[in-house]
């Protein structure tokens, strides 16, 4: 009786792994348990990094809303502070994009809040 293989879904599945980290430097893109190994790393990058994303995004609009608040003479956590206590509900991505893009907006809400 022949030796039963199942050659076709070997390659495919190696073939897949290869077409993915096509593109990588020297065996990382062609030997396949190099690749295996890179595309494993680099997916668990990915994954980390998603939600590393969105801490990165907030201490932009920190940074944002601080520069926009200074020139009003109060500092981030004094205005952020006063948000709260005067009941205002707007969050810091919202805040941080008025204070670049629309700065009428942003002084009344400074305003507001001294």
């Amino acid at each position: 009786m022949p030796r039963s293989v199942n050659a076709v879904a070997s390659r495919a599945r190696r073939k897949k792994i290869l077409k993915q980290t096509k593109g990588n430097f020297g065996a990382r893109g062609n030997v396949i348990t190099v690749a295996k190994n890179t595309l494993e790393k680099g997916l668990g990058y990915a994954y980390r990094d998603r939600k590393k994303k969105k801490g990165i995004y907030r201490g932009i609009w920190i940074q944002r809303i601080n520069a926009a608040v200074r020139m009003h003479g109060m500092t981030y956590s004094e205005f952020m502070g006063k948000v709260t206590q005067k009941g205002i509900a707007i969050n810091r991505k919202v805040l941080a994009d008025l204070a670049l893009n629309h700065p009428e907006a942003f002084n009344a809400i400074v305003a507001q809040v001294k």
